[in-house]
Order: structure tokens, then C-alpha cells, then sequence
């Protein structure tokens, strides 16, 4: 209980783990919740000073400040199963992903933002907040027919390199070991929270694969999920070319700026078998062909 007057007022962030300071040093736009007109004034007046250029302020109730968050991430998050589900097309009609990408972001009305296929996503934002938006659907009898249709897409795209996998092995993966770059659900995060990468190593190991892993800043986080499991079914690495050793291929779950130019010739070197997939369609298939080397990725179109 209080003598003093107070508001509520919903204030939904809209921060990029890896960039948070530069997004809320220089917002889109603010989203303000509240009934109270006198607060609404308030806090304008503290957001004033980050929005200078003239980017909005909303105000609006509450509840729709508390929505417009969950859409908007839910948004981005369909932009991203979308493009995966037409990579996946492609996969099978034999039309490459990247000529699509560019054809369908030359469109004002779609643009280049999120359109990138990959191996799904992750993190604390993007699941949760689709997961939520669902959830808060169903207590109100609402069917979320795309929504859910979004998580759905993206469940199975964190695994979706994995079935090339098993078939490049003769549908054996007993014994095999796997190197993997990245683990962190995205670059410039030590964040593993709903990853891919976690997915893939469940997958590879419950078919009797050993994982040698390597993040550049991923480590310590996942020392702490896969705890009993380290140097059983999975080892660490903190040098990238060391996860190479005696691996019989290399698969790509984060992209990293590290994993985009490496040497070539010391992957071949070190692996057992000269195949690398790339689970954020990271290379030119081209030249991995120049070099020899096995190359799958995501939606584009490999050479039988």
C-alpha cells in the first residue's frame, strides 16, 4: 500500500542481443502502454532525448503495447521460417535460394532483412515470444494457424542438415565424429538458449556420434549445458582448426565472421573425409567444388 500516486505503464524493449546498447541508444521506435495521460507525458519526456532524428513514440494501452512486442518478433520470426520453407523447395526442385532471396528483397515491400536461410532460429527472444503469442491465443479461443505454423517450420529446420548427414554416411553415424563450428544461436552472443546447434548435437549423438565443438564465445556456456557429457560425447575446442582433428566432416551452425574465410586446404588436411556442411550457407558452392571439397548447404543447388 502507498499514499502516492503511481502508474503502470508498459514499456516493451526491442534490443538485439550483440547490439543492445546501439538499439536503445538509437530506437526505431518507442513503444509506450499506458491509460494515464500523465505518464504517457512522462515518459516522452524521458525517451526524448534518444529520439531526436525523429523516430516515433506510440502510445497506446497496455495491452497492445504488450502485443505489438510479441508480433513484432513473431514477425520476424515467419520472415525466417518462411525463407527456410522456400529453401527447402529448393532443395528439392532444384532452384537456387540465393537468385530467390535477391529477386523477392528487391520488393520495397519485403526487403533484405530476415530473409536469409539457415538453420532456423533461436535464442531468448524469437522462440518465447512466438511461443506466447500462441499460448495467449489459445486461452482466448483464438487458432494461430500461422503462428504455429512458424515454430513448427523452424523445430524441424534446426535439424534439417542432419538427414544429408546420415546419407553421406551410408545411413550409419556409429562411430563418426563431427566437428562443429558454432553453438551460440547467433553471432556476437555467448547465448545458447534454444540453438540449433544444441538440436544438431542431440540428434548426431542419439545415432552414436561423438561432436568435437568449437565457439568463439560459446564455450563456458556450453561446458555448463552439456556438463556430464563433456569428453564422453562431446569435446571442446578452443582453437577452431584443433575441433578438425580426426573428424570425418565439418558442420557450420553459426555464422561467425571467424568461419567465413578459413583455410581451406588445413580443413581438407585435417578431416577424414573432405565434406563440409553448411548449416548458414556460408561459402560459394562453386569454389568448394574447385577445391574438392563435399559441400552441402541450405536451398541451393549441389552437383550430382
Amino acid at each position: 500500500h502507498t499514499n502516492h500516486d503511481f502508474s503502470v505503464v508498459s514499456n516493451p524493449e526491442f534490443l538485439k542481443e550483440g547490439a543492445a546498447i546501439d538499439d536503445f541508444m538509437r530506437p526505431d521506435r518507442v513503444i509506450i502502454g499506458t491509460s494515464n495521460p500523465k505518464a504517457a507525458e512522462m515518459m516522452k519526456r524521458l525517451y526524448a532525448p534518444f529520439v531526436r532524428s525523429g523516430n516515433p513514440i506510440h502510445v497506446m494501452d497496455e495491452r497492445s503495447a504488450e502485443l505489438t512486442k510479441y508480433a513484432a518478433n513473431s514477425m520476424l520470426a515467419t520472415k525466417i521460417s518462411f525463407i527456410n520453407e522456400i529453401a527447402n523447395i529448393c532443395d528439392k526442385v532444384g532452384a537456387n535460394i540465393e537468385f530467390i532471396r535477391q529477386g523477392i528483397a528487391s520488393d520495397r515491400r519485403i526487403g533484405h532483412h530476415f530473409i536469409y536461410p539457415g538453420t532456423g532460429y533461436g535464442g531468448s527472444c524469437f522462440p518465447k515470444d512466438v511461443q506466447a503469442l500462441i499460448r495467449t491465443a489459445r486461452e482466448y479461443g483464438v487458432e494461430t494457424q500461422i503462428i504455429q505454423s512458424v515454430e513448427d517450420v523452424n523445430y524441424k529446420q534446426k535439424t534439417i542438415l542432419f538427414a544429408d548427414l546420415k546419407n553421406y554416411f551410408k545411413g550409419d553415424l556409429a562411430g563418426k565424429t563431427i566437428a562443429m563450428w558454432g553453438l551460440s544461436f547467433k553471432p556476437r552472443t555467448d547465448d545458447m538458449r534454444e540453438a540449433p546447434a544444441i538440436s544438431m548435437i542431440d540428434a548426431l549423438t542419439k545415432e552414436g556420434a561423438k561432436i568435437q565443438a568449437h565457439d568463439p564465445e560459446a564455450m563456458h556456456e556450453a561446458r555448463r549445458i552439456f556438463s556430464d557429457r563433456i569428453d564422453k560425447e562431446i569435446t571442446l575446442f578452443e582453437k577452431r582448426y584443433d575441433a578438425l582433428e580426426n573428424a570425418d566432416a565439418l558442420l557450420i551452425m553459426t555464422e561467425w565472421n571467424a568461419f567465413r574465410e578459413p583455410d581451406f586446404l588445413l580443413i581438407k588436411e585435417s578431416l577424414r573425409h573432405p565434406v563440409i556442411f553448411d548449416g548458414r550457407n556460408l561459402f560459394d558452392p562453386k569454389r568448394m567444388e574447385e577445391l574438392k571439397i563435399d559441400y552441402f548447404s541450405i536451398g541451393r543447388p549441389k552437383k550430382k
